[in-house]
């Protein structure tokens, strides 16, 4: 398997699929990264930890629809090209 463009795009496609179906309460809540977890003061910076989860929240948020659209036409084109 040759490392192209596309197999580097399916690459990052899969990782935000991963990003995208971890659920907070079942999973990021055990592991000690809920959203009520790393809540800083007032002026503070948010720490690495607060600013993972929010990234995680906006990728779950706002890469929902794109990602249904993104994933059919990925499989589409596997079913058509190998």
């Amino acid at each position: 398997m040759a490392f192209t463009l596309y197999s580097l795009l399916q690459a990052a496609l899969l990782i935000v699929n991963a990003i995208a179906v971890l659920h907070e309460e079942r999973f990021l809540r055990h592991v000690g990264w809920g959203s009520d977890q790393g809540i800083g003061g007032f002026g503070e910076e948010p720490g690495i930890k607060a600013q993972i989860t929010n990234l995680i929240r906006s990728v779950r948020t706002v890469m929902r629809v794109p990602l249904i659209a993104v994933n059919s036409v990925t499989i589409i084109l596997l079913l058509l090209f190998g």
